[in-house]
């Protein structure tokens, strides 16, 4: 990853309020940001030209020239109008918070679909602000921002992008078309589905791994994993499910990445219920837990239900006597998904937040009907079976589709 030495700025007012300062700093770090400075300014009223007063504009001016500053990083959402005008006052690089995550997600993208995805959203991006910016961006070296997805020239003009964009749009619906003939297979086979959902960093992907005994990809960074990764769990029954961990969340989530991400994000909407991943060791999980709340609303997916994992006990401080006391969501269970900590307890609540998804049948089976025996093996989950001199009687959990259907076509007598 290539480094570069940067500035960060904060803003505060009426209108905008900037996130915690050490989670910019911390996607700045992410992006490969060496973080010399921040400045933080209060004001009533944002400045249209620039967002930030003149005097502070001259201050970060100064300082970037001084301090060898390649790019200069604003909390915020800015107008394509203010970034370019910040270049020209300032003469380095200008991001906005938009901007850095975007460039985070180019970073991490692996697959196919990740890297498609990330180029609609930074295409997107650079559609609204191709408008008196283009050249003035290729004279900047280093830093983020300067680069657009493979060999996209920032001088391009609107119809290139737009037909770029068209263009990933129609391979993205091939992939998407794909991923919705796997969903759909998925559902025929009547397997309940899992989505881990969270704050980014919060630890889903190592909870993945514990749950599945699989090894996908974890690191100690903000989106350290961008694509979906789908697995099968086994719970204590028997039964089984399918659990997908699904990219995280943040605060101010860019729009044009939930529009690029929108197939992904179906693997929650299509979720029988969600786990809710909290990294309770960091002082924000409160208000990372609500950041979530409100991204899972905007998705449709809040009638999902959902088990909230607060998870890194082993990192807290504080006596876990104490932690219980805090106002929580429920359902929930605390865990470590690093040590294994809490692990049967939650599959256990699993079991039992998807015990609606089954339905449980007894039935009187003569030796003629041996398709029913074949039926169920196949279908669901023998609890028990006693075998008589002409007939069987089966206990057996179905899903409450295929439980629906049998009933059917059962003759009188066969169902107890």
């Amino acid at each position: 990853m290539t480094t570069y030495r940067a500035v960060i700025v904060e803003i505060q007012n009426n209108e905008i309020v900037s996130g915690n300062i050490e989670e910019i700093k911390s996607l700045a770090e992410t992006s490969g940001a060496q973080v010399i400075q921040v400045f933080s300014q209060n004001l009533k009223k944002l400045i249209p030209s620039t967002c930030i007063g003149s005097g502070k504009v001259q201050e970060i001016k100064e300082f970037v020239k001084n301090n060898d500053i390649e790019t200069v990083i604003f909390d915020m959402e800015l107008s394509p109008s203010q970034e370019s005008n910040l270049e020209d006052e300032i003469k380095a690089n200008i991001v906005d918070r938009t901007g850095l995550i975007i460039e985070i997600f180019a970073q991490r993208a692996r697959t196919k679909e990740g890297k498609i995805q990330v180029d609609l959203a930074q295409l997107s991006y650079l559609l609204s602000r191709l408008k008196g910016k283009g050249i003035d961006m290729s004279r900047l070296g280093g830093g983020i921002g300067t680069r657009g997805p493979g060999e996209m020239k920032l001088e391009a003009d609107r119809r290139t992008i737009k037909d770029k964009i068209a263009k990933l749009k129609q391979e993205l619906k091939l992939i998407e078309k794909n991923r919705d003939l796997h969903r759909k297979y998925r559902e025929k086979k009547n397997i309940p589905q899992i989505a881990i959902a969270g704050y980014t960093n919060a630890g889903k992907s190592t909870l993945l791994n514990l749950l599945t005994s699989s090894d996908a990809f974890v690191e100690d960074k903000l989106f350290a994993t961008l694509d979906p990764t789908t697995r099968r769990i086994k719970l204590s029954t028997g039964k089984q499910a399918i659990i997908t961990d699904t990219v995280g969340f943040i605060q101010r989530l860019p729009h044009h990445l939930v529009d690029a991400f929108k197939s992904t994000f179906e693997e929650i909407k299509e979720a029988d219920l969600i786990l809710h991943v909290i990294d309770i060791s960091t002082t924000e999980f409160n208000h990372h837990t609500n950041v979530v709340k409100e991204v899972l609303k905007e998705l449709g997916a809040e009638h999902i239900p959902v088990i909230y994992v607060y998870n890194k006990i082993d990192a807290v401080e504080i006596p876990k006597e104490t932690f219980l006391r805090y106002p929580k969501q429920r359902p929930f269970i605390m865990m470590s998904a690093l040590k294994g900590l809490g692990q049967e307890e939650l599959l256990k609540k699993i079991e039992e937040s998807l015990s609606s998804f089954w339905e449980k049948l007894t039935l009187k089976i003569g030796h003629v009907d041996s398709w029913i025996l074949s039926f169920l093996l196949s279908n669901g989950y023998i609890i028990s079976q006693d075998e008589k001199e002409d007939y069987t009687v089966i206990e057996v959990e179905l899903p409450v589709s295929v439980a629906g259907k049998l009933k059917k076509s059962l003759k009188p007598g066969q169902l107890l």
